[in-house]
C-alpha cells in the first residue's frame, strides 16, 4: 500500500509540474519552450544598466526600473531584439531564488561570453540581484558566468503608454525617434509617420529601436504615428503624438499601447 501511495503522489507531482510548464509556455510570443543561457552582469552592483545603450532607452526610470539586460548576438539580433522581454530563472547556484524575473533588452553585449554562447544575457546589477535569495545578491554577482533558463514573454508595462523620444539630430527634413515601452511583442515590423495634411510615410529602422524618414521638403506636425508589431502584426495609431513645435531630445508620450 505504501508503495502504491508513493507512486500516486509522484504522479500527482509530475502532473502539477507539467501544468506549470504548459502555463509558462503559453505566455511566450513565439511558442518556443524554455532554453538555457549564460548570464553575467555589468555596471554598479545595484545599478540600472546603461542609460541610452545600443537601443537608446532610458533604463533607470519607470516602467523599466533598471530591470534590463544587454543581449548577446542571438538575443540582440542586430537591434531587432531591442525592447523584447524575457523571463530568466536561476536555480543552479545556492544563492539563486528559483523565482523568474522579467527583463527588457536595452543594450548589446557583443564580446566575451556574450559572443561565445548560443544565448547570453548581461544583466544590470539590479536585475542580477533580483535573481538571488534575500541578502544573497553579492554572492550571486561574484559567481561568474551563471547557467540559467530563459523564455521570451510578452512585454507588459502597466499604466504606461508608448513614447517617442526624438533623436538629437532630428530636424524637419530628417525626422527620427526611439519608440519605447511597446506592450506585447516588444519589437516592430513597420513604423509610419503622417505629417499634418499628408498621408502615412514608411519609416526606416536606422539602428536598434531608432526609426527615421528623410524628406526633400520640411515635414510639419502635429504627426500621427502608426506602428505594426513584428510577431502578432497588431496595429496601433498614436494621433497627434508629436506636436508641431517638437524639439530634439524631447520625449512625447501617446495615449495608446498594444493590448
Amino acid at each position: 500500500m505504501a508503495s502504491s501511495s508513493h507512486r500516486y503522489f509522484a504522479l500527482l507531482a509530475l502532473f502539477a509540474v507539467s501544468l506549470k510548464f504548459c502555463y509558462c509556455q503559453n505566455e511566450t510570443t513565439d511558442g518556443a519552450g524554455w532554453g538555457t543561457a549564460g548570464v553575467t552582469w555589468y555596471g554598479e552592483p545595484l545599478g540600472a544598466g546603461s542609460t541610452g545603450g545600443a537601443c537608446g532607452f532610458a533604463v533607470a526610470n519607470p516602467p523599466l526600473y533598471g530591470m534590463v539586460s544587454a543581449g548577446g548576438p542571438s538575443v540582440f539580433n542586430n537591434g531587432i531584439g531591442c525592447g523584447t522581454c524575457f523571463q530568466i530563472l536561476c536555480n543552479g547556484h545556492p544563492a539563486c531564488s528559483r523565482r523568474p524575473i522579467t527583463v527588457t533588452i536595452t543594450d548589446e553585449c557583443p564580446g566575451g561570453p556574450c559572443a561565445s554562447e548560443p544565448a547570453h544575457f548581461d544583466l544590470s546589477g539590479k536585475a542580477m540581484g533580483a535573481l538571488a535569495r534575500p541578502g544573497q545578491g553579492d554572492r550571486l554577482r561574484s559567481a561568474g558566468v551563471l547557467r540559467v533558463y530563459y523564455i521570451r514573454v510578452e512585454c507588459l508595462y502597466r499604466r504606461t503608454n508608448i513614447a517617442f523620444r526624438m533623436d538629437p539630430g532630428a530636424n524637419p527634413y530628417y525626422i527620427s525617434f526611439v519608440v519605447e515601452y511597446e506592450n506585447g511583442d516588444g519589437d516592430l515590423a513597420y513604423t509610419e509617420i503622417q505629417p499634418a495634411g499628408g498621408t502615412f510615410i514608411p519609416m526606416q529602422e536606422m539602428r536598434s529601436a531608432v526609426w527615421k524618414v528623410n524628406s526633400g521638403s520640411p515635414l510639419t506636425g502635429p504627426f500621427n504615428i502608426r506602428l505594426t508589431s513584428a510577431e502578432s502584426h497588431n496595429v496601433v495609431v498614436a494621433y497627434n503624438v508629436i506636436p508641431a513645435n517638437w524639439k530634439p531630445n524631447e520625449t512625447y508620450r501617446s495615449v495608446v499601447n498594444f493590448k
